[in-house]
């Protein structure tokens, strides 16, 4: 059970800073990367697969004797439910209280765009707080296995 343990935290970093990064590069170029949202989807699965992992071991008995343990493994879930919040926020905070409707196609195009910026920023600033915090996670599983 540790190696799976193992495996699956170190594939849902790898995820999350992959996803990151290529979010990043996308947000820097100011370019929508449509790769990202697939990665990101991926990653937020594979974190949830470890939570849920991390959940049937405690039910089973085996227990980190650090109690921040838990911590660092609950806060993913609520990291990438904030996350998910803000991101939604942030096409309201964009559009204020412009009328979309009322723009011409170019102001719409470049609105979007600014949108998905703005959400490509917010995303891949979770995902590297996910794998920081499923790291420390990893990092603090003494006595369970």
């Amino acid at each position: 059970m540790h190696d799976l343990y193992m495996a699956l935290g170190l594939a849902v970093i790898a995820a999350n800073l992959i996803t990151g990064v290529i979010g990043g590069l996308a947000w820097r170029a100011e370019r929508v990367s449509i790769a990202f949202w697939y990665l990101l989807r991926a990653a937020q699965v594979a974190t949830l697969l470890f939570v849920l992992l991390e959940a049937i071991l405690y039910f089973d008995g085996r227990r980190s004797e650090d109690g921040l343990h838990y911590l660092y493994v609950a806060l993913p879930v609520v990291a990438s439910l904030l996350a998910e919040a803000i991101r939604g926020a942030s096409a309201s905070q964009e559009l204020g209280e412009t009328d979309f409707t009322r723009l011409d196609e170019m102001q719409q195009q470049e609105v979007a765009l600014a949108i998905v910026r703005r959400e490509t920023g917010v995303m891949t600033v979770a995902c590297f707080v996910l794998a920081f915090l499923v790291w420390r996670a990893i990092e603090t599983t003494a006595g369970m296995f």
